[in-house]
């Protein structure tokens, strides 16, 4: 069973959470989320602190255990702070900006990429850097993931769309005899 799992995650305040049907609902300043419960673990709401426990006699419920508790405490931190990723475009020629609610990507194709921004999501444009917002942690990673496929950073000049801080391991590339 999971150590962090065990313990309880509290309320912030200005936050309501509810549980029913099997869906965890947590209200916030920044917005709404919802997710549907696993039938492996029970997570209670009292005292303003939310409890996840695992159901006995399934092998899966420990596992469930921690990542429920890991998904409540997510979903509690992002409807209160929120989430930022940072994408950096690195080379000559790729740019990218924002058009209403397309991210519109000049990646060095014949064509330019246009990416629809969920719902939810805040894109913003400064030279090289994509800024994106949200108090949805998974939707975030998702679409962040999704832009950064467009044009992986390669290994031999680093080009292409990496997130903030990432170290890309570069190759040495011909040498001359």
């Amino acid at each position: 069973m999971s150590r962090l799992g065990k313990i309880p995650a509290a309320v912030p305040s200005g936050v309501e959470v509810s549980v029913a049907d099997g869906v965890l609902t947590v209200k916030g300043p920044k917005g709404t989320l919802t997710k549907q419960i696993h039938p492996a673990v029970t997570i209670t709401v009292a005292d303003g602190h939310v409890t996840v426990t695992p159901v006995e006699g399934r092998d899966e419920a420990k596992a469930m255990h921690g990542t429920y508790a890991a998904h409540v405490k997510n979903m509690l931190a992002g409807v209160t702070e929120g989430y930022t990723k940072k994408l950096e475009i690195e080379g000559v020629g790729y740019r990218a900006e924002v058009k209403g609610r397309t991210l519109v990507l000049s990646m060095g194709f014949s064509h330019p990429v246009n990416m629809e921004v969920p719902e939810g999501i805040e894109a913003l444009v400064e030279k090289s850097v994509i800024t994106l917002t949200s108090f949805d942690k998974e939707l975030l990673g998702q679409f962040a993931a999704n832009v950064r496929a467009v044009r992986p950073p390669e290994p031999y000049k680093g080009k292409g769309i990496r997130y903030a801080g990432e170290y890309i391991i570069r190759k040495q590339g011909k040498k001359a005899v």
